[in-house]
């Protein structure tokens, strides 16, 4: 596993990241593996959801041809 080291961060923002901790009953190292997981998780599932609608709304909105073309040669 890889590591992070994440430096001058305000200590108003640690001071909040470990209420924060804290109050989910963690500490602040699992809760920052936690919350960064979270949001790398919800930024792939956005874009699947996206490609997702992508390849539907890029299906053929046509069927087969053929009783379109036999309809218009019986006119």
């Amino acid at each position: 596993m890889g590591q992070i080291l994440i430096r001058n961060l305000d200590d108003e923002v640690i001071a909040r990241l470990k209420l924060n901790a804290e109050a989910a009953s963690t500490s602040l190292e699992q809760y920052l593996r936690d919350l960064l997981t979270e949001q790398v998780s919800s930024k792939r599932k956005d874009l699947l959801d996206f490609a997702r609608g992508m390849r539907e709304r890029s299906r053929p909105a046509f069927q087969d041809a053929t009783d379109l073309i036999r309809e218009d040669r019986d006119r």
